[in-house]
């Protein structure tokens, strides 16, 4: 019989991988440490002499508890005033070119391009094509079939393949862009900025209904900068700006007496140029908005 502590190490160490795999399924940072939360306790009611790979046993747990969570959080969303945006999740200072391809997945156009999917769709294809494990695993991890597994991922993959939701852009393009999104703002012009937007940028925003932001979803170059400028110019160009990682690319956290008041991530087309902008402004997203330790 495993002892106490054997069941939490044996937890902990799967943990940062639970709270990945949770996160790209719900996007939500809270709905997630609640999923690995209840993964965990029901974990301390097993018998581990009787589970012959614990960490199968836990990432099959924790999906089911994700799909659930995922298919509850849909029917909330109904009610959610203005554009909803994942929950930004800050990662440090630095990317590191190994993990780039998984730093790519948890990208919010990535997360937002993953609500299209169903819920079974979005975990199979996170556990097969992000997490690398072999079909017979995710069909048992979900309670499917083999042959019902393949297709979710099959249709999951074309999803992700048009929408081009997923590919790395250069750390150096990416610090370029920054310089230059940072400048704009603060010098209230956007010529340095302007060669480096696609015609077709989006700038979304969410605060929730608890303070202003857009409440739908703004298009175009010409529209777009000149909201950077004269809107974003004024509110912000007083405030404090940090570049950090936050959802596998760099961002900003805009803070304003010591609060924070934003958080912007980006998303860029394949030819490197600037397609979103994401504004998160709900305080309820920004209240957990610390490093994490996640896959």
């Amino acid at each position: 019989m495993q002892t106490g502590t054997s069941y939490i190490a044996i937890f902990e160490q799967a943990r940062p991988r639970l709270l990945g795999l949770a996160y790209r399924i719900l996007g939500s940072r809270a709905d997630a440490e609640d999923a690995v939360q209840d993964t965990f306790i029901k974990w301390q009611q097993q018998n581990a002499d009787q589970i012959a790979n614990p960490a199968a046993w836990l990432t099959s747990a924790c999906s089911r508890r994700c799909i659930d969570l995922l298919r509850a959080a849909y029917r909330k969303r109904v009610d959610y005033v203005g554009t909803w945006l994942p929950e930004p999740i800050q990662q440090g200072a630095t990317l590191e070119a190994e993990n780039a391809a998984l730093a790519s997945s948890l990208s919010t156009a990535f997360l937002l391009m993953l609500e299209r999917l169903s819920p079974k769709e979005r975990a199979a294809y996170l556990l097969h094509d992000i997490f690398d494990m072999p079909y017979p695993e995710v069909a048992a991890a979900l309670d499917i079939t083999e042959v019902a597994c393949r297709k979710l991922v099959s249709r999951a993959k074309r999803n992700v393949e048009l929408s081009q939701a997923r590919h790395v852009t250069p750390d150096r393009r990416q610090r370029q862009l920054l310089a230059a999104f940072e400048s704009a703002i603060t010098s209230g012009s956007a010529a340095g900025l302007m060669p480096l937007l696609a015609d077709d940028i989006r700038l979304t925003a969410d605060g929730g209904g608890k303070v202003s932001a857009l409440l739908h979803v703004l298009h175009g170059m010409q529209p777009v900068s000149e909201f950077l400028v004269a809107k974003l110019g004024l509110w912000w160009r007083d405030c404090q700006w940090q570049q950090v990682v936050i959802n596998g690319g760099h961002g900003f956290i805009i803070s304003q007496n010591g609060a924070i008041s934003a958080a912007i991530s980006f998303a860029y087309d394949r030819q490197y140029r600037l397609s979103d902008v994401f504004i998160m402004r709900n305080p309820q997203k920004l209240a957990l908005l610390t490093q994490v330790a996640i896959r």
